[in-house]
């Protein structure tokens, strides 16, 4: 990047710590695609997920792989020749996304970096002029996941969330068939996630690898020692960088219960749990119990670290719709009374362009230039991502309770205590002492789904968002 171009960037970038983006017209940026034109992607976080994001587009005959974006250099020649080898072109390869984003030339941005760069990402190359595929969750807070919404839509650009469940006819049968009351009436959308997650042990704090830029890989998170406990996914596993598994798989089934629940935001949310089973340096929960108000359903989300048996036959990640007249569990009805399963059908399934692939949905979208075109528009994710968010605010903000003081949070919610019942047995079955055992009992929220706000609860309302460092912030506001 030349002096200039990078003065000019980071001058941006001041603007946005000062709480509000530079005011570029809307679609005032970005090539105008022609029909058979190539349109040119960077892939920003190659490690993990990234790959699967090359795959998927480096199988795309109308797209090429321009940029790898990645602050570890060490990483990077494994991708190169994976693209260079199927294409006969090696892409560019930069640390700092904001090098990629001054290529005029460049049509999207493909991010699967760690969560807490996610939404500043999209609100950067949105302002660059990109469109954008991002990851789950989309953000790393509530605050800056509407930021994101709000610069897609002021930019005018395609923003696909990466919930790739949207994009499949079997979820989207069931999501229809709820909301048709076809099988009675929704009481409870339950999501589970119970996959295993090993003790991590603990990394001190040591010299950074020589190839990491560990500036910017922290970019929006508070300055810190490295340890290898950070690079390059257990990240997941601390507050300023992941958001544990309820935001790491969980985001998928969270998006599917409020899919099929077709609310926003719930009336109040309480989470509780704990990281049982071991000590390590991980700070998120491993086990956790969720119950969020809907009005009229409710959502129940459980997270299992340790081994556990499926549920309905929904294990590491999967969903149950609770409805009066029986239960989906996954993708199949199971009518009441009865134990064999049957095929959803006689629903009407609308889908974006794609063919069921999520990666083709974005870019047959962007070539439309039609935001409903997407199977999973970034308001959606947004609002799946909160879900995440504010249960995790309500844990954090819980008390220790010694386990055998049985919680009355819950009031008269069988349900509820049903779902807790399951927990202590999964605990007690791989070997958890209750003997001076304690789990955090969260704080009830109480939500303002229009504001997006806690209701009379200063601490909480404070979580939604977080301080940044400059010049990695995300603004209060969208000019």
């Amino acid at each position: 990047m030349s002096r200039l171009n990078r003065r000019r960037f980071l001058q941006n970038s001041a603007a946005v710590a000062g709480g509000i983006l530079f005011t570029a017209p809307a679609r005032s940026f970005g090539r105008v695609l022609g029909a058979n034109d190539t349109i040119r992607v960077a892939v920003a976080g190659i490690n993990g997920r990234g790959q699967e994001h090359i795959g998927a587009l480096l199988d795309m005959k109308d797209v090429e792989i321009a940029c790898l974006v990645d602050p570890d250099k060490r990483i990077w020649n494994k991708s190169i020749q994976r693209i260079e080898q199927k294409t006969g072109k090696a892409p560019k390869a930069v640390q700092d996304i904001r090098e990629a984003l001054e290529d005029k030339n460049l049509d999207a941005v493909s991010i699967a970096t760690p969560n807490h760069w996610h939404a500043l990402m999209t609100i950067w190359a949105c302002q660059a002029g990109k469109d954008v595929y991002v990851e789950k969750p989309c953000s790393h807070n509530v605050h800056e996941g509407r930021i994101a919404v709000e610069a897609a839509r002021r930019y005018g650009r395609i923003v696909q969330h990466g919930t790739q469940h949207r994009s499949n006819p079997k979820w989207a049968a069931v999501a229809a068939a709820v909301k048709s009351g076809k099988y009675g009436k929704l009481l409870i959308a339950r999501g589970i996630v119970y996959k295993r997650r090993d003790s991590i042990g603990f990394k001190q704090p040591t010299d950074v690898p020589e190839g990491l830029d560990f500036n910017i890989w922290l970019g929006p998170a508070p300055q810190q020692p490295y340890h290898e406990n950070l690079v390059h996914y257990n990240w997941h596993w601390f507050w300023d960088t992941g958001n544990g598994d309820i935001g790491n798989q969980g985001v998928h089934q969270m998006d599917i219960a409020r899919w099929c629940i077709g609310g926003t935001l719930p009336k109040s949310v309480i989470s509780m749990g704990g990281r049982f089973g071991y000590e390590d340096q991980g700070q998120t929960a491993n086990t956790q119990l969720t119950i969020m108000d809907f009005g009229d359903a409710q959502l129940i989300f459980e997270v299992r670290g340790l081994p556990s048996e499926p549920y309905h036959g929904q294990g590491s990640g999967g969903n149950v719709m609770h409805l009066t007249e029986g239960i989906i569990a996954g993708t199949s009805f199971i009518p009441k009374g009865k134990s064999k399963p049957e095929p959803i059908s006689g629903v009407e399934v609308k889908l974006g362009p794609g063919k069921g692939d999520h990666f083709r949905n974005f870019i047959e979208a962007m070539r439309s230039r039609r935001q409903a075109d997407l199977n999973a528009d970034i308001q959606e994710g947004h609002y799946s991502s909160a879900l995440c968010h504010l249960a995790n605010i309500s844990y954090r903000l819980g008390e220790l309770t010694p386990w055998y003081k049985k919680t009355k949070t819950f009031g008269e919610n069988k349900d509820a205590y049903e779902a807790l019942a399951r927990m202590e047995e999964h605990l007690g079955a791989n070997g958890v002492k209750f003997d001076g055992l304690q789990y955090r009992m969260g704080r009830k929220l109480v939500i303002d789904a229009q504001t997006e706000g806690i209701v009379d609860d200063a601490e909480a309302q404070a979580m939604l968002t977080r301080k940044y460092r400059e010049p990695f912030v995300v603004p209060e506001k969208i000019a």
